[in-house]
């Protein structure tokens, strides 16, 4: 899957194998992990299933509440999207600009995404919703919590393709020191527990043409958006005790 409008090549003069790093684990913090090169032996099942879903939903700069437009383009899939416009930030069931439903959620990308939480130490990972966000170079994410989920109790699961990037992960507070982590095509970084309302960001992606995506970073955040049928289950008690 490379960038339409970018022909082939590489970064400077490095091979795809020196675009990704060897399979390691990383700590970040007490609960948050780097897997380093995790996603590699999914690649080839997962760039065609990516193409699938961005015919269906192709990327687009939104809104923010601010009334800024993101640098980044994003696309969704899964039971949920995120997205943003002057309105705020919220998940939808159905994609703002032709009101169907997002595409569903590629079995291959839910796989992964289980594999990567078990992997960091997080059991029974269920994601509703894939936020697909394409960063060309110059692009990149400010400092930031994921905070528009039902519950925290779910981690966040982050899987980077394409152009190398500098993953941001600070503290509690926007304040906090943030450290820099470098992330390569394949890495996927998995946070959650302790660590789940940690800030984050990216810095600009610099200037480059990765061999099987061109010139962009791609990068997958899986999250649990929605209730788990648990959460729902015992809402639905609390209503139904509640008008008794």
């Amino acid at each position: 899957m490379r960038s339409s409008d970018t022909a082939p090549g590489n970064l400077g003069l490095f091979s795809e194998e020196e675009l990704q790093q060897p399979p390691r684990m990383e700590h970040l913090g007490p609960q948050s992990l780097a897997l380093r090169g995790f996603a590699l032996p999914w690649i080839e099942r997962l760039l065609p299933a990516l193409e699938q879903v961005l015919a269906q939903a192709p990327f687009r700069q939104m809104l923010t509440p601010g009334g800024f437009t993101m640098s980044v383009g994003l696309s969704s899939c899964g039971q949920l999207g995120w997205t943003t416009d002057l309105t705020g930030y919220r998940y939808s069931a159905t994609d703002p600009q032709n009101g169907y439903p997002w595409p569903r959620m590629p079995e291959v990308f839910r796989q992964l995404a289980v594999a990567a939480a078990h992997a960091a130490g997080f059991a029974d990972f269920t994601p509703d919703s894939c936020l697909i966000n394409c960063y060309r170079p110059g692009a990149k994410m400010s400092l930031h919590q994921d905070k528009n989920e039902h519950d925290y109790s779910a981690p966040i699961v982050s899987l980077s393709l394409g152009l190398p990037a500098v993953f941001l992960f600070g503290g509690l507070q926007r304040s906090d020191r943030s450290l820099r982590v470098p992330l390569l095509h394949g890495d996927v970084v998995v946070w959650g527990g302790v660590d789940r309302l940690r800030y984050h960001g990216v810095l600009p992606v610099k200037d480059g043409s990765h061999p099987l995506l061109g010139q962009q970073r791609i990068n997958l955040t899986f999250r649990q958006a929605g209730p788990t049928l648990e959460l729902d289950r015992k809402r639905r008690s609390a209503e139904q005790g509640g008008q008794g």
